[in-house]
This record gives structure tokens, sequence and C-alpha cells, in this order.
């Protein structure tokens, strides 16, 4: 692990990670290879322009780390590509259908007629039918995916993060039908994806990208519901520091939120309490994020105890991906000032609470929520001394709408 992108940079500004697509990007994958889908001049236009817009959409933001707005996945119902994605092309998975009450968590039942059901009754899941492993006849493609959103950002300069959700997410879905896995414990199957996902991650890095971001490993979830469960807690440990081997040149993000389908909030007594340690010590790499401004920074006072500490850089929510608020940049900075006092400056990241692009959001709200994190940033930046840095969308001189009176040649003459 490596600070590659956030070595010198001081508040660093981000979004977790997906972006809401233009309305004239209505192609998807649905399952095939990427090399197959872009044999289609519609699919292929659509996926490279789109790889460029979500760039230029936040470039002009201000923010120094950008992403590909997870623009690979399928617009589906309630973000469901964002695990199936994987599932759709490994090993040892085949015929998606429904789930039964007995496969389905506790947790994720809800009452008749509320839209948390609706989006469980309605997404497919995959039969385990054999042992799961990366499939090379049908890659996932990171490298190339990275690589088409790096070229659109190239001339600027700026790193391209990628997400990809944890393997050990998707373990939790999942129906074993095979000898390989015991229906009643899902380890072995964990870890043979945590594997298959490692070597995507690996030649993701070999093409050279230097911020790579694994989202919701389960060890916040587990840790807060079934603390007592120590065994898996310890194991789920070693399955996320075995999916990101050999990452050894790559600044490695673990983002964790507590769940995002159709920006719908899933649980209301959630915490990080039982897990910080963990994320902070246990886990190999270099930035955790952490969902914040949804619980107005409650549990900041949490890393009091690592406040001189850290090894690691935390990334905290500034903004909400539920709410249809652009927050102002000086509300925002005072979130910062709050965020600061439990950790140091250098040790800090701004970003969103989670993704905007689970269905739902749309790109001119995005915009501006995203605009404000810099904004916020550079009001810091110069409580502290330090240069502010340039964001394209606040230059009055490249403003896109100006008053009739900054452009007298060629509009009415104002009132006096």
């Amino acid at each position: 692990m490596a600070f590659t992108a956030t070595k010198d940079l001081m508040l660093p500004a981000t979004v977790t990670g997906s972006w809401p697509r233009p309305h004239w990007y209505t192609e998807n994958m649905w399952g095939r290879p990427l090399d197959t889908a872009m044999m289609n001049p519609w699919y292929r236009e659509q996926f490279t322009d789109a790889h460029a817009v979500v760039v230029s959409d936040q470039l002009r933001c201000g923010l120094d780390l950008l992403t590909t707005g997870d623009y690979h996945l399928d617009e589906d119902i309630a973000g469901r590509s964002w695990h199936h994605y994987p599932l759709q092309r490994w090993k040892g998975l085949e015929h998606e259908e429904l789930q039964t009450r007995s496969t389905r968590s506790e947790l994720l039942s809800y009452p008749t007629g509320t839209m948390l059901d609706s989006i469980y009754k309605t997404w497919r899941w995959p039969r385990v039918t054999d042992k799961v492993e990366h499939d090379p006849k049908n890659p996932l493609e990171y490298a190339k995916i990275w690589r088409i959103a790096q070229q659109a950002a190239a001339k600027s300069g700026g790193q391209v993060k990628f997400g990809t959700c944890s393997a050990q997410v998707l373990a939790f879905f999942l129906d074993a039908h095979t000898d390989h896995y015991d229906l009643d414990d899902k380890m072995q199957l964990t870890w043979d994806m945590a594997e298959a996902m490692n070597l995507e991650l690996r030649q993701l890095a070999a093409a050279g990208c230097k911020v790579i971001q694994i989202e919701e490993p389960t060890l916040h979830f587990m840790a807060c519901y079934y603390p007592k469960e120590t065994k898996l807690l310890d194991f789920l440990v070693d399955c996320f520091n075995r999916e990101i081997e050999g990452l050894d040149d790559v600044e490695v993000w673990i983002h964790t939120c507590w769940g995002n389908p159709n920006m719908q909030k899933v649980f209301s007594d959630e915490s990080y309490a039982n897990s910080i340690e963990i994320y902070l010590e246990r886990l190999k790499g270099d930035v955790w994020t952490i969902e914040a401004t949804e619980n107005d920074l409650k549990e900041l006072p949490l890393f009091k105890p690592h406040t001189d500490s850290l090894s690691k850089k935390v990334a905290v929510g500034v903004i909400s991906h539920r709410t249809l608020q652009a927050d102002f940049p000086d509300v925002i900075a005072d979130r910062v000032r709050r965020a600061m006092k439990y950790i140091p400056a250098d040790k800090l990241c701004l970003s969103s609470d989670c993704g905007f692009g689970r269905q739902g959001f749309n790109r001119h709200l995005a915009f501006y929520k995203a605009a404000g994190i810099p904004l916020a940033r550079n009001i810091i930046l110069k409580e502290l001394g330090v240069d502010e840095r340039y964001i394209p969308s606040s230059d009055d001189a490249l403003a896109w709408d100006q008053l009739p009176d900054d452009e007298p040649l060629t509009h009415m003459k104002p009132l006096r």
C-alpha cells in the first residue's frame, strides 16, 4: 500500500464513485463481455463519450481525485449492477432468480408496501452451482475501463480512482447448491470470491491505476449487529487483506457506508463503534471512508483516542447522497472544521457519504453537491494558510451564465 495520490495533498476532495448517467447513455452490457459490447457502434460511442463526460464534470467541480462514475454498471433497479457486475461474469454461478424467505437475511426484511421491500423482492440473484472463480473468457475488464476514463483525464493530470464492490459483500446474498460450499458456512465461498477479485485488481494496478477503492467489506455490519461472531470477524479481516494482496504501489481506499439502494436509508441504529479499530489497525489499506453527514457527524468522537496515531487517512462524508439540498460551501466547511477536531488535516480527505448513481439522482444536482466540497476545501485551506486550488466552475471569467451588465455589446442595456 502507498499514498500514491494524496501524499502531499492537503484535504483532497473526491466523491465515492457512482455518478448519474447522461440521459442519452441508454445502452447496457447485461452480462456480456465488455469487448463484445464495444463491437456495437452505439454502445462504444455512448460508453466512451460518457466516461469523457463524467471526467469533465468532476474536473469542472474541482475534485482532486476523479472517478469513472461506475459507468460500466448497468442502469438497473436500485443499483443492482453494483454487485451483479462480477456475479454475472464469474464461473460457478448461474440462473438468476428471486430470493426466498429462507435465503434472505433478517436484516433485509421490510414491511410489504415499502420501497425497500420492493427493491429486495425485485433483485434477482444467481445460484452457486460450482466453485466460484475468475473466468478468463469474460473478465471484469477493470483495467480497460480505467484506461478509458484515465485517457480522458490524462491532459489534466488528474488521477482516476477506480471503485469496485468488495468480494465479501457478494456471498452474503447467495444460496449455494453445490458440494463445494456448505449452505450454512459461506467462508470458503467468500474466500474464493476474494481470490477472483484479486486477479482483476492486480491487472488494474499493472495497467497503471494508482488509486483503487474497495467498497463495502461487511466488517462494520457484522461488528455492529453480530459482535460476538469473533471467528467470522477475524476471517473477514484475512479475507479483505487477501483481496487486495499485491497492490503494493497502489493507494487503497476502503469505502464503508450503510447501504444505498436507490438512495434509501437501510438501517437506523448503525454505528462504527465496534469496527473502528478493525478498519484503522487490522485491515491493510491507506484511506478509510465513512458515512458521516447522514448522521450529523455524531460518530466522529470515536476517532479521539486515535487522533495522534493514525496511520491511515480518513475520508469523511461531508455531503449527503440522499438529500436534495446542494449545501452552500460554508455549511460544508463547518462540517470539515468539526471533523478536524478529531482527525488532523493532513490525515483528512473529503468525500460524499456514498455514490450518486444508484438510480434516483440527477446530474445537475450531483454536480453542485460535489462542487460544494472543493469550495469548502478552499475555505479551510485559506484558514490553514495553505494555497487554495483552482475550481473551474467557480471561475467568474468562465461562468456559463453571465448577466446582461457583463455582456453589454450583445445584450439589452441593464435597467438603471
